[in-house]
This record gives C-alpha cells, structure tokens and sequence, in this order.
C-alpha cells in the first residue's frame, strides 16, 4: 500500500472554509483526505505555518523548497518519492494511489426531503 504525504503551504485552516471566502479546491482535497482516513489509508498532511519541522526532516521536501521557494507547495510525497509539485492531487491521482472508486472519495451532499 502507498504511503502518502501531502505538504500545504502556510494555511490558516486546511479546509478551506476560513476566513471571507471559500476555497473549493482546499475544501475538495481536506474532504477526500478525511475519507481515506477514515477508510484506514496511510496519509498525512503537514502544514508549513503549523509543522515546519515536517518540511525539514523530508530531505525531498526540504530540497525541492532550496530550489523552487515555497510556490513549489503543495508538494505531494507518494512513498518517499516527490510525486506531485505547485498543485494538489486530483481525486482520480488519490484513487489510483490507493486503487479505490474515485466515486468513493466524494461526500454526499445532505438531501432535505420534503414533507
């Protein structure tokens, strides 16, 4: 199974969901981490305002961010190996690493019925 490590640039809140505006691509990514989590897959995520010793005990990351600065974050981490660099994973990239349904890394939006 493939280990993987997603590397955000300084956030105040991986969601998204902060401060005047919503950020769907931040929200999309913290949604489908959450469900691998959950499903038991090995996947972590570090934050740069909040785990910068995370940035420097990955040799890989510490040296892609020596040669590119921080526009190179998101960094994506597949088994040790750089894998992804400037953007986050796709749902697709997530599901094939973990050799799950794309389908399966959407939450369903709550249906209100009416009465």
């Amino acid at each position: 199974m493939k280990i993987i490590k997603v590397f955000d640039p300084a956030l105040c809140c991986p969601t998204g969901v902060c401060g005047p505006s919503v950020d769907p691509e931040l929200t999309r990514v913290a949604s489908a981490i959450f469900i691998l989590e959950k499903k038991g897959f090995p996947i972590s995520r570090y934050n740069l305002a909040n785990d910068p010793a995370a940035f420097v005990d990955h040799k890989e990351v510490n040296q892609v961010l020596h040669e590119k600065g921080t526009d190179a974050l998101p960094l994506v981490l597949v088994d040790g190996k750089v894998e992804k660099v400037g953007s986050y994973p796709s749902n697709e990239e997530f599901a094939i690493w973990f050799g799950v349904d794309v389908k399966e890394l959407t939450l369903e939006k709550p249906r209100n019925q009416l009465l």
